[in-house]
């Protein structure tokens, strides 16, 4: 059964807050400052937040910048997994990743699932690692990134959190 070892000292991580839209700006990116709110109420540190438009290049050089940024522990991406011409998040993680996480993304649909049925198929949500930061892509919606972050997320970025979780995997990912 997983539990919260609150006998452990919670350990911050430094999350980089990316949206992908041809529409939103800081002003009206709500999903973006949800994840936000959500991350820092969690007492994590977001260092980093950008928007891009739907342009795989676009998508591709700034995770390749974050990647490189030792500062930079985590990246949570909103918008642009969907299925329709525009939606490249998904490509573009792909291209960057190490290795693929693909519970995540099986555990976010099936998650999902209870509460917006079958529309759940047309997530595309995906996660990897390269360089040794963990990447997230997420729907745009408000609801998707409040689910993620309170179904998966919260849990597997708390150091505190038994069995396992990726915070205490962080010191080992580098290795060859």
């Amino acid at each position: 059964m997983a539990t919260l070892d609150d006998t452990r000292p919670f350990i911050p991580v430094n999350l980089a807050i990316l949206t992908v839209s041809d529409t939103r700006t800081l002003e009206t990116d709500r999903s973006g400052q949800i994840l936000v709110d959500l991350a820092t109420s969690a007492g994590h540190h977001v260092i980093a937040r950008s928007i891009v438009t739907d342009d795989r290049a676009q998508i591709v050089a700034r995770l390749e910048r974050w990647v490189a940024d030792s500062e930079v522990d985590v990246v949570i991406a909103t918008g642009g997994t969907g299925i329709t011409g525009r939606d490249v998040t998904p490509e573009a993680f792909h291209s960057v990743y190490d290795k693929e996480i693909p519970g995540f993304g099986e555990l976010f649909r099936w998650l999902s699932y209870s509460k917006i049925g079958t529309s759940t198929i047309q997530s595309r949500a995906t996660a990897g690692l390269a360089g040794g930061t963990y990447l997230f892509a997420l729907p745009g919606s408000t609801g998707a990134c409040k689910d993620a972050w309170n179904d998966i997320l919260q849990w597997q970025l708390d150091n505190r959190y038994q069995p396992c979780n990726f915070v205490s995997l962080m010191p080992r990912l580098r290795e060859r």
